[in-house]
């Protein structure tokens, strides 16, 4: 890619991230949910709670509520839109490089923990959820 077109296509993800911060999807509690699950990133402040409904062993829905930095509210919004109708088992197969891959941008090794949180928090409540069963 020619460095004009690679960086016209950074500013089209950095405006996709700031959208997403700016009018996060899917956020608010609901209820009933099949699980909730809440974690915090204490290196930026970040604190996260998903509420998961499942149906047919589906992501039917994922909402979160929270505070945190744009790219950690950036990349949940994004982890809920992607999720919906996946199954545990393909979230749990998720990593690293997927949700880098959704956010569209290299992120410095400051924010990693904050790209990663609501990906973190989505598999630890599955985790959480296959325990109580």
């Amino acid at each position: 890619m020619i460095p004009e077109a690679a960086s016209a296509a950074e500013e089209i993800y950095k405006e996709n991230i700031l959208d997403h911060y700016r009018h996060p999807r899917n956020r608010g509690a609901f209820s009933p949910c099949a699980f909730k699950h809440r974690e915090i990133n204490a290196s930026c402040g970040d604190d996260l709670e998903l509420f998961v409904d499942l149906a047919d062993g589906k992501m039917r829905k994922v909402a979160f509520e929270g505070r945190g930095c744009a790219v950690s509210i950036a990349a949940v919004s994004m982890l809920t839109e992607h999720v919906a109708g996946m199954t545990l088992a393909e979230i749990e197969k998720l990593g690293k490089d997927a949700m880098l891959g959704l956010l569209g941008i290299p992120v410095g090794p400051s924010r990693l923990k904050c790209a990663l949180l609501g990906l973190k928090t989505l598999q630890n409540g599955i985790a959480a959820h296959r325990t109580a069963l």
